[in-house]
């Protein structure tokens, strides 16, 4: 896979994401998909886990991942984005580095590391 097409995929599941559309955002994941907080803790595996985890996190009403720049090589794409949410405690921003490995046309596995919530930040 060329790193256009990759890339194409990482935008699609970002657009569903910040929709909040779980049936378009769990398109672009392979049906044994692996996430994980980098570098090497599971949280979830396969598709019902990661659909499970998502129905979760959509249900917030300001959660919107901005894209700050996007680098990719072959079929690995990383992101760092600004990602909003309803944090306990309350509205606030983290930063997040998302590392994507796309297998055909679907995302394999990904990797998350996040930043300190910054609440009342938006």
């Amino acid at each position: 896979m060329d790193s256009p097409a990759a890339e194409a995929v990482i935008a699609g599941q970002l657009a569903a994401y910040n929709a909040r559309d779980i049936e378009t955002f769990m398109a672009f994941w392979h049906e044994a998909a692996e996430i994980f907080e980098h570098p090497s803790t599971l949280l979830a595996a396969g598709v019902a886990e990661i659909r499970a985890r998502h129905l979760i996190r959509f249900r917030e009403p300001d959660l919107h991942g901005k894209l700050v720049a996007r680098m990719s090589v072959g079929n690995l794409v990383v992101d760092r984005e600004i990602v909003t949410r309803n944090f306990p405690e309350g509205l606030g921003t983290l930063d997040v580095i998302a590392i994507y490995e796309v297998e055909g046309s679907k995302i394999a596995r990904a990797w998350f590391k996040m930043g300190t919530p910054r609440i009342g930040a938006t």
